[in-house]
C-alpha cells in the first residue's frame, strides 16, 4: 500500500490545502492528513474544529483519513507505515523551506518526500491570510472548503 502522510496545522483547511490533498489521492492509496500538535503555537481554531473541517470535506474520498501527532513527521511516518510525505508548493520560498526539511527528513529515514505544485488559483492562499481575513471580518468563504465555517 502507498500511503502518504499530508502534515500541517490547518489553521484553517485552505483551498490550497484541499487541492492538494484531492490531487493526491490518485497517487496514493491512502492519504494521511496529520494535524501537528504543537503546544508553544497559538491557533485561532481548536484541534476538534480543525479535524472536524477537514473530515467533512473529505467525508466522501475513503482514501483520505485526519490524523493527529505530536513530535517529528518522520516518527509519525514510522508509526503510521507510510512511505512518502505529501507536500504543497506555492512559491520559491515554500520550495527552499521545504527542500530543507524533505533533506533532513531522508537524512534522518527512508521517507521520500513528494511535491505537488499548487494550482494558480490557488497559490495565494494561506492559512495566516486566511486568519487575517477572518480576524478582520472580510469574506474568507472565498479561500476554503465549504466545510470550514466560522461560528
Amino acid at each position: 500500500m502507498k500511503r502518504a502522510i499530508f502534515p500541517g496545522s490547518f489553521d484553517p483547511l485552505t483551498l490550497g490545502h484541499h487541492d492538494i490533498i484531492t490531487r493526491g489521492i490518485p497517487l496514493f492509496d491512502e492519504i494521511i492528513v496529520a494535524i501537528g500538535i504543537n503546544a508553544d503555537k497559538k491557533y485561532m481554531f481548536s484541534l476538534e474544529e480543525r479535524k472536524k473541517f477537514i473530515e467533512e470535506a473529505f467525508k466522501d474520498e475513503p482514501k483520505i483519513k485526519v490524523t493527529t501527532y505530536k513530535g517529528l513527521t518522520v516518527d509519525y511516518c514510522k508509526e503510521m507505515n507510510a512511505e512518502f510525505i505529501l507536500r504543497g508548493l506555492r512559491n520559491p520560498a515554500d520550495f527552499e523551506f521545504e527542500k530543507a526539511i524533505a533533506h533532513t527528513n531522508r537524512s534522518l529515514s527512508e521517507i521520500e518526500t513528494v511535491f505537488l505544485l499548487t494550482a494558480s488559483r490557488t497559490s495565494y492562499i494561506s492559512s495566516s491570510i486566511v486568519r487575517d481575513v477572518i480576524r478582520n471580518n472580510g469574506d474568507y468563504t472565498l479561500l476554503v472548503p465549504d466545510s470550514v465555517r466560522v461560528k
